[in-house]
């Protein structure tokens, strides 16, 4: 058995650096777009997002601070998933930059706007894709001593979808062309993904099985 560090996160990690994020990643980048009641852009990255079921296709992100992009979520009831591309890398970490609310982050770092057909925040004209989402819940996490966290979860359902068929081939969305930049553990720590390699899925018990195998329904 291989030497093992261990720690109670409430007593603190005893490293350099925190490795929570280092372990869970890297972790896909929630580029998301909005407008405030004004119609004024906004757009920020989130390294805390992921997508949580498929039917219906449903996404979540966790804002840690009173963000702009949570207060058009919860005003509007609306928010824009963009696929960050490698390509983008520079401009998607330029777009976290602090400033001051109703600054459009798209318009400073010079990025074209293309209209949704349903939500009013546009997308990233030049994200691979695009999904506009409509919000289900806005939550505020707890722990287990019942003490809030930094963190509010953001919930939305997909309501479309926007593709650039440069990235379809076959049918499918060819993830590895479209190059998404993962979020790492440590401050300037981004990963590129651009192979993919393919795994078949089990779909039955295979017959050298080890264990009890369960009894068939009858």
């Amino acid at each position: 058995m291989p030497d093992n560090y261990f720690y109670e996160p409430a007593n603190g990690h005893g490293l350099a650096h925190d490795p929570f994020k280092a372990i869970v990643g890297p972790r896909p980048i929630g580029w998301i777009s909005t407008v405030d009641l004004q119609g004024r852009v906004n757009l920020a990255p989130y390294s805390f997002f992921n997508a949580m079921s498929s039917f219906p296709p449903i996404l979540c992100f966790s804002s840690e601070r009173a963000s702009d992009t949570l207060a058009n979520a919860r005003d509007t009831g609306e928010f824009v998933y963009n696929f960050a591309p490698a390509a983008l890398a520079r401009i998607i970490s330029d777009t976290s930059t602090p400033v001051p609310r109703g600054v459009s982050e798209m318009e400073m770092a010079g990025l074209e706007a293309a209209p949704c057909h349903i939500v009013k925040a546009p997308r990233v004209a030049a994200s691979p894709a695009s999904m506009e989402c409509k919000v289900l819940k806005i939550e505020r996490l707890v722990g287990l001593d019942g003490k809030e966290s930094l963190a509010t979860l953001i919930i939305g359902q997909v309501v479309g979808v926007h593709i650039d068929k440069t990235y379809l081939k076959d049918g499918r969305f060819d993830t590895a062309a479209a190059q998404p930049l993962m979020r790492c553990g440590y401050l300037s720590d981004y990963a590129v993904i651009n192979e993919m390699i393919k795994i078949k899925r089990p779909t039955e018990i295979p017959e050298d099985w080890p264990y009890e195998r369960p009894l068939k329904k009858s």
